[in-house]
């Protein structure tokens, strides 16, 4: 009885390597985790890019609004400015989560400092001003937003900020008009 099992599993398993069947499956499901990380990592930095423009898009017009003296004589204020900025924003960012940072470096631009605002411990340091200067003067007006990522456990980390987030940054440097007061 014993050996009738035992050729029986023996013709079991010679048909089992004969059938190609599932081979198909199997190698699919080898291969389907490496794909489709590297489809989800591809589709997370074309997203980032795209935010980044985005952003710098709504960074630089609105320095437009420095540049040419109206939210100087509009009186804005750090928040209205930086509800501006984010009324061009659209729907990929959280008002939120938008740093504004402008700064006036009287008419020499090699005083312009754009350390980026991260500390040793990878951690977004929030020290933002609003000096928008006057007629004339060096300005930088710069947009902060710590962006999530979550394919980073795949051996591809492009996050510079502790907690798996990449700090998108849009900058635009200009002399001011000389707009009347």
């Amino acid at each position: 009885m014993m050996s009738f099992f035992v050729s029986r599993a023996a013709v079991l398993m010679r048909r089992f390597g004969r059938n190609r069947r599932g081979s198909a499956a199997i190698e699919f499901a080898l291969i389907a985790p490496i794909f489709f990380g590297l489809l989800f990592a591809i589709i997370e930095v074309a997203l980032m890019f795209f935010a980044g423009q985005v952003l710098e898009t709504a960074v630089q017009d609105s320095a437009r609004l420095i540049l040419t003296g109206q939210a100087q004589g509009g009186s804005f204020s750090q928040s209205k400015f930086r509800d501006d900025v984010c009324g061009r924003l659209g729907g990929l960012f959280t008002c939120s989560g938008v740093f504004v940072d402008v700064q006036s470096y009287g008419t020499d631009f090699s005083k312009v400092d754009i350390s980026p605002p991260i500390d040793a411990n990878k951690n977004f340091v929030d020290n933002m001003k609003y000096a928008p200067g006057q007629a004339g003067d060096v300005v930088v007006v710069r947009a902060f937003y710590q962006w999530p990522l979550f394919v980073t456990g795949l051996g591809y980390n492009v996050a510079n900020l502790s907690g798996s987030k990449r700090l998108l940054t849009a900058t635009a440097a200009f002399r001011n008009e000389p707009y009347s007061n």
